[in-house]
């Protein structure tokens, strides 16, 4: 079990909250509403505005992936090192990412009425040379992790010397290197409180069920649907739906409307790679659409020559 506890306490501290929001766009046309929600093979996109010589890239991550994935990518990466301004969901402040906020709490979850004791000592196991005290997790926190750990380990979305870091998080890593400024969208504090609010009322038998067939899966290596969810992101095969509304308010629609009140400016004054969760470009109330309905003309590319 390749540093399995390092990715969950970095998945932690970059808590990005687009877990296996998972779609994407790709052809190259020509006119602004021309995009067709069937069309595209990419997860890349080229921004652009009649009243602005600046030029800006859209780019759907997975938070699974990692340094090896984006690297096969030859047209991202050569973007990204040419931007003036990098632009993810949120950026690790110190004192302010998963770890300080989790720690600092007083309330703790007796993991006995969510977890077998099998289970407990398996998931305790994963944790334990981690920083984040197991104790000061939410069950919703905790699932959230182990599906990410689920992914990496049984999918194989990173190769076994691969960076600990989300791709949200390496793309970052290669905005420091080259004095990029970045700047996140929203506050680690805020998608804590949006991934615990999402669940809100889940009776506790739901969660300990979860929980239970999440950990049966990781331990017996078994492949289910989300490996097929990873291989297609992989491989850019999917529909991006931007005529269909969006399904969940507080994990897309609230939070992208709230990005475009930052987006348009930074994009009409900066050659900005933007780099969000792939979910968050698709449907009517996804940054695709909303760019375009304020006069953006968006046109999908190719991520490799």
């Amino acid at each position: 079990m390749r540093n399995i506890t390092k990715e969950i306490i970095l998945y932690l501290k970059n808590y990005c909250i687009g877990i296996f929001l998972i779609t994407v766009i790709g052809f190259q046309l020509n006119a602004q509403h021309a995009l067709e929600k069937n069309d595209y093979k990419t997860i890349f996109f080229k921004v652009t505005h009649p009243e602005t010589n600046n030029v800006s890239y859209l780019f759907g991550t997975h938070h699974a992936f990692s340094k090896s994935f984006f690297n096969t990518l030859d047209i991202p990466k050569k973007k990204l090192k040419e931007s003036n301004m990098v632009i993810l969901e949120s950026i690790d402040i110190p004192g302010q990412n998963s770890e300080d906020i989790i720690n600092a709490r007083l309330e703790t979850t007796n993991w006995k009425k969510y977890l077998s004791q099998d289970n407990l000592v398996y998931a305790q196991n994963l944790l334990k040379k981690g920083p984040i005290a197991f104790d000061k997790l939410t069950p919703t926190e905790l699932y959230v992790t182990l599906a990410r750990v689920y992914n990496i380990k049984v999918c194989s979305a990173r190769t076994d010397n691969d960076s600990n870091l989300t791709l949200d998080g390496y793309i970052g890593s290669v905005a420091k290197q080259n004095s990029i400024k970045t700047i996140g969208l929203e506050m680690v504090n805020e998608q804590l409180k949006i991934i615990n609010k999402d669940v809100e009322g889940m009776p506790r038998k739901v969660h300990k069920k979860r929980l239970r067939n999440l950990i049966n899966l990781l331990r017996n290596n078994i492949k289910t649907r989300s490996c097929k969810e990873c291989e297609t992101y992989k491989n850019q095969k999917f529909t991006y739906n931007l005529e269909d509304d969006c399904q969940n308010s507080l994990m897309l629609t609230d939070r992208n409307n709230k990005w475009m009140q930052v987006i348009p400016d930074k994009i009409m004054n900066n050659n900005c790679f933007i780099a969000v969760g792939l979910s968050h470009l698709r449907f009517k109330c996804g940054l695709i659409s909303q760019l375009t309905e304020k006069g953006f003309l968006i046109t999908p590319l190719k991520t490799n020559d």
